[in-house]
């Protein structure tokens, strides 16, 4: 949901044919339809991004447990694809407990930032991540480039060529992890580092090109917003309820939700303080405020040595908004294709139902630091259960790829 005016009253309509929509209205829906998302943007720092051997690569990959620290983990334990590729819980679970809610993936290649901070500025540098966190996989990228030469030699080789030595490299390094990783990582030679980084980066890459074929499927909304635009009565499975028809309507026009939730990912793909609360134990997270300096730094980014990109194509990364009281807690917008059927919300699972999401944009508590973007908004019984209704509309026939 996004700011609306203090104190402002969400009328509930009187049902209508469902598609008696002003103009301006027809093209609000219209914006929110798949039919109007775009071709899959370019990734200029992965050239091998839509390459579908290294999509097939990045498959195997996302389902290899062997790298991680306690040989159970991958990418696909959180990111599970019969759960639009995350894991229904408060907290991700790897081989520890996590500080954040798993993000689904379907169409995360369109977002310029990833994570709920937007830590990191392309899906193959994201990638990396979650492998040296030592909540997630706990393992480190010399063992890294060790499995993929022991396991992945022939995948990886037919992609991106010839392996580098390892025989110098030892089983465990890194500049992130435990202290004995560090300091094996310190001890290696310039070029082994590098040899180790751009391997690494190549298993980001494939990783990559997988994820991009993760797609969000038509849902019955879209097929409601389809036959609206075309000038016709939705009728049968684009048909839409009463209900649901006004819980669309407030959600693009008085309750101003499509604010933050627009486009045809339902997301403006920017960072917000909506007053979410800290959970107790968990350490302080300042959002996208606390980020910018690792983001900046990560030798992965668009501008790092193992991007693929010119300089000018780091549009994003060159020209973001380093500072401003409106980062301090602020998170990633969510994508609401799929959430009716994904609780808990928010960045760190805070809020257990969608009553409870509304009741909190209702009331907008004041942030425990930072400038809230949101203004308190009153909300009738029906208006609740029609937004309720409507975003059940965008949860059906998302499937994995």
């Amino acid at each position: 949901m996004a700011r609306v005016g203090l104190g402002a009253a969400l009328a509930v309509l009187s049902a209508c044919g469902q598609a008696d929509f002003s103009e301006q209205e027809k093209r609000a829906i219209a914006s929110l339809s798949l039919s109007a998302l775009g071709e899959l943007p370019h990734d200029p720092s992965n050239r091998f991004a839509d390459n579908p051997h290294a999509a097939a690569f990045g498959e195997t990959l996302f389902f290899d447990t062997g790298m991680s620290a306690n040989g159970a983990v991958a990418c696909a334990t959180c990111h599970l694809p019969e759960r639009q590729f995350q894991d229904d819980l408060a907290l991700a679970e790897g081989v520890g407990t996590t500080h954040r809610r798993t993000m689904p993936l379907a169409n995360a290649a369109y977002s310029p930032w990833q994570f709920w901070d937007g830590r990191k500025d392309s899906l193959w540098s994201q990638a990396l991540d979650p492998i040296e966190d030592a909540a997630e996989h706990g393992f480190d990228r010399a063992a890294v480039a060790h499995r993929v030469v022991a396991h992945h030699r022939e995948a990886y080789e037919a992609i991106f060529g010839p392996l580098p030595d390892l025989s110098t490299v030892p089983a465990h390094g890194s500049p992130r992890g435990n202290p004995g990783a560090q300091d094996a990582w310190r001890r290696l030679q310039e070029d082994e580092r590098y040899a180790v980084d751009r391997l690494y980066a190549n298993v980001g890459k494939a990783l990559d090109a997988f994820q991009r074929t993760i797609r969000h499927q038509p849902t019955r909304f879209d097929r409601f917003a389809d036959a609206v635009s075309a000038g016709q009565e939705p009728a049968g499975e684009a048909a839409l309820t009463a209900l649901e028809t006004e819980g669309l309507r407030l959600f693009i026009g008085k309750a101003n939700c499509i604010d933050c939730h627009n486009g045809p990912r339902f997301t403006d793909d920017h960072f917000h303080n909506t007053g979410v609360p800290p959970v107790p134990g968990l350490p302080e997270d300042r959002g996208r405020a606390g980020i910018i300096e690792k983001l900046l730094a990560d030798p992965f980014n668009c501008l790092g040595a193992f991007s693929d990109a010119d300089e000018a194509e780091c549009g994003e990364l060159r020209f973001m908004v380093t500072a401003s009281p409106e980062l301090e807690r602020a998170f990633k917008t969510p994508s609401l294709r799929g959430a009716a059927s994904r609780p808990p919300y928010m960045h760190s699972g805070q809020i257990a139902t969608l009553e409870a999401v509304i009741d909190h944009y209702s009331e907008a508590p004041k942030p425990v630091s930072g400038i809230s973007q949101i203004s308190p908004v009153i909300f009738t019984d029906r208006g609740r259960l029609a937004l309720i209704a409507f975003l059940k509309t965008l949860d059906d026939d998302l499937s994995d790829p």
